[in-house]
């Protein structure tokens, strides 16, 4: 039996208009009432991901939110925190040394605001709208971004974050985990960390098998839970490198392929 339901949001939960629709709603909601869990996994920062969280009614349902790719682990109801890892604040000057060389731009997150040295980047009012937070302008990434950090991204056109995403792997091996979300992102996280680990260290806090987990998404950091899941759940309109670590390609996130799914695996919901 399914027990909980791990789901990426943008792309997969969300349609391209950021919204959730009427009829995945529905399937989450009725989800919800046979006893499966939902966790909302995202690389976004708590504060993005709580509307969401609170469409869904997760606080009641005993919903659960990964942050920051699983950097950062809460409890809807309670806001208790159970997973928590910063970067170490010695890289941050040779991210910023990046920053200068790769022509890419340094921001973070911290409560309602984006912290970045060039708030008009057009990549980071991405961020902006997608979280609804605003963006603060900082004179040094390195020394003036609130501290500590989860995580910070690079961000960028797309030809510029392929180019450079293989050197800052390298560079950063052992020290940091870089990886990318979207085309214009590289995510700079604490090692060891994605969607993926974060459920392999929930899941016995819940007292569930990794069996009981669905998982959900369409990009390069949902592979680690597609992976990691008894049931993985890849979107039509996830790259082909993402499908190829499904167990089940659904339709896409503008077609409610999120409640595609739940339908299709409907015996193991309601039993």
């Amino acid at each position: 039996m399914i027990r909980l339901i791990a789901l990426d949001l943008d792309g997969t939960l969300t349609n391209d208009e950021k919204i959730i629709t009427p009829h995945t709603m529905h399937s989450l909601m009725q989800a919800q009432r046979h006893g499966v869990r939902l966790c909302l996994a995202s690389g976004r920062p708590p504060y993005g991901m709580r509307p969401l969280a609170e469409q869904l009614r997760l606080s009641e349902y005993g919903g659960l939110l990964i942050c920051y790719n699983g950097a950062h682990v809460e409890e809807c109801a309670t806001g208790r925190v159970l997973v928590e890892q910063k970067l170490d604040g010695t890289v941050l000057p040779e991210l910023q040394e990046w920053q200068r060389k790769t022509g890419l731009t340094l921001m973070t997150y911290h409560d309602s605001h984006i912290y970045t040295e060039q708030p008009d980047n057009q990549y980071v009012r991405i961020s902006c709208r997608n979280n609804k937070m605003e963006a603060m302008k900082v004179d040094n990434f390195a020394t003036d971004a609130p501290h500590p950090i989860n995580k910070c991204l690079m961000v960028g056109p797309p030809e510029t974050v392929r180019q450079w995403e293989p050197t800052l792997q390298q560079a950063f091996e052992g020290r940091m985990n870089i990886l990318h979300s979207t085309p214009y992102f590289i995510e700079c996280l604490p090692p060891r960390i994605d969607k993926g680990l974060a459920l392999e260290a929930l899941l016995p806090l819940l007292g569930l098998q990794r069996e009981e987990l669905m998982a959900c998404g369409d990009s390069f950091n949902d592979i680690g839970m597609l992976r990691y899941a008894g049931i993985g759940v890849a979107m039509q309109n996830a790259e082909e490198e993402v499908k190829a670590h499904a167990d089940y390609i659904t339709s896409s996130n503008n077609d409610d392929g999120i409640a595609a799914a739940l339908n299709h695996f409907s015996d193991l919901i309601t039993g």
